[in-house]
């Protein structure tokens, strides 16, 4: 059986409801037809042309990204721009674009549910619960650890999850952690609720200047894991939840994670010796 962009969407709003999306958000299918069909699905965070390469060669049909392709608004569409460019090609070779957003950052078992889960945290909830949604949706998480761990232990979890060898701290560290908040992306504004809330460090990323130096004058540890790795176990939940649909319903789909796709920053070591 083949699915059709339409199941594809039908599986995503199920796990990650769209009417969840922020109203500033766009998600959904972006290009493409929910007739058209779905024989292979590429997933990843970013809808990069270097993504639509990787997607040609492997002769997807359909990509599946957490952030938008077409996110404001477009006057104009020119190929010799790299947006443009992205949406021309993808456009000649057939290929369909989804997203889910700030609805895969709300929804229940979202982005920063995975981020909590696999820091080892329980009795997590929302750390800002949508208004009027079902329960257990909002923006971010807090959670506990049953017994607090020792700092270094705690870092060890973070590091392997994120994947870095190396995160910007804001504030005093503390010697355990019972407490944490997370926030997958940017989440720089909910800062002072995650300290109100109890938590003992908040990891988010994109921290703004004045909240890092809020940080410091209140003596709270903010961690910025960065954007892109706070998000990337997003993909991870896309793929395996589009796999079970697939299982389910029998559709002969090729799923897979981009394997490709890089942290857009990289370390630069700086000699200062002249």
């Amino acid at each position: 059986m083949t699915a059709r962009i339409a199941d594809i969407l039908a599986t995503l709003n199920n796990a990650a409801p769209f009417t969840l999306a922020e109203s500033w958000d766009n998600v959904g299918l972006l290009i493409g037809t929910p007739a058209q069909p779905a024989h292979s699905i590429l997933v990843a965070l970013d809808p990069t042309n270097a993504l639509l390469d990787e997607a040609i060669a492997l002769g997807a049909d359909t990509i599946v990204t957490h952030h938008p392709v077409i996110f404001k608004p477009l006057s104009a569409i020119d190929p010799a721009e790299s947006q443009g460019r992205l949406l021309a090609r993808a456009l000649a070779h057939g290929i369909a674009l989804i997203a889910c957003h700030t609805n895969l950052d709300s929804t229940l078992n979202g982005v920063s549910d995975i981020l909590a889960l696999e820091l080892g945290l329980s009795d997590i909830v929302p750390l800002a619960p949508a208004a009027d949604a079902p329960a257990g949706t909002g923006i971010g998480r807090i959670g506990r650890y049953q017994t607090p761990e020792p700092i270094d232990r705690f870092l060890f979890r973070l590091a392997t999850l994120l994947d870095l060898d190396r995160v910007q701290v804001a504030g005093l560290l503390p010697a355990a952690v019972g407490r944490v908040a997370v926030c997958g992306g940017s989440g720089s504004e909910l800062a002072p609720l995650a300290l109100r809330l109890g938590a003992d460090i908040y990891l988010s990323a994109e921290i703004k200047h004045n909240i890092a130096v809020w940080a410091v004058e209140n003596s709270f540890c903010i961690i910025d894991g960065s954007h892109y790795a706070t998000e990337k176990p997003a993909v991870a939940l896309l793929v395996d939840t589009l796999r079970q649909a697939a299982a389910i319903s029998g559709w002969q789909t090729t799923i897979l994670p981009s394997s490709t796709e890089r942290h857009p920053f990289a370390s630069l070591e700086i000699n200062q010796q002249r």
